[in-house]
């Protein structure tokens, strides 16, 4: 069984998810994102985070060469 329906079949409280080993915690974050994932429709998005999503895609129409691609940004962050 995984983490996620131990978790939700025992309905264990946060303090309860507190108490299990570092890597058990981990999986539990990575069921629970992959759920949230499996559904984006039901994400609401505050006005706040609407509005900067248009702002920014604005800018990418206005000039789609600004940006760097992925494995650019991603070599950045891993080189320093």
């Amino acid at each position: 069984m995984s983490t996620l329906c131990y978790f939700f079949l025992m309905k264990i409280t946060s303090a309860d998810a507190l108490e299990l080993t570092v890597p058990e915690r981990i999986q539990l974050i990575t069921e629970i994102w992959d759920s949230i994932a499996e559904c984006p429709e039901k994400i609401e998005l505050t006005d706040i985070t609407r509005h900067l999503l248009r702002k920014r895609l604005a800018a990418y129409r206005a000039n789609p060469s600004a940006g760097s691609p992925w494995a650019d940004v991603k070599r950045r962050i891993l080189n320093g």
